[in-house]
């Protein structure tokens, strides 16, 4: 599932994730991406938009991708 996220969106995502102090600590898996969370969060939404763009759907700020979780 995709859902689109309109720049003012993509605003009330970033201070909801700086409002949480569990967000702000660095993640145990980051490689060598030295960024914040939400900047991490911001360029892959972003980077998910882009891509529903270039096969030809519509063109958003950002958008969110999901997948379902199926337990084996």
């Amino acid at each position: 599932m995709a859902v689109p996220i309109s720049p003012e969106e993509l605003r009330a995502k970033r201070n909801s994730i700086l409002k949480h102090q569990s967000q702000m600590e660095s993640a145990p898996f980051l490689g060598n991406d030295e960024r914040l969370f939400w900047q991490r969060s911001e360029d892959r939404n972003r980077g998910t938009a882009r891509l529903y763009n270039s096969l030809g759907l519509a063109s958003y700020e950002a958008m969110e991708a999901f997948v379902e979780y199926k337990p084996l």
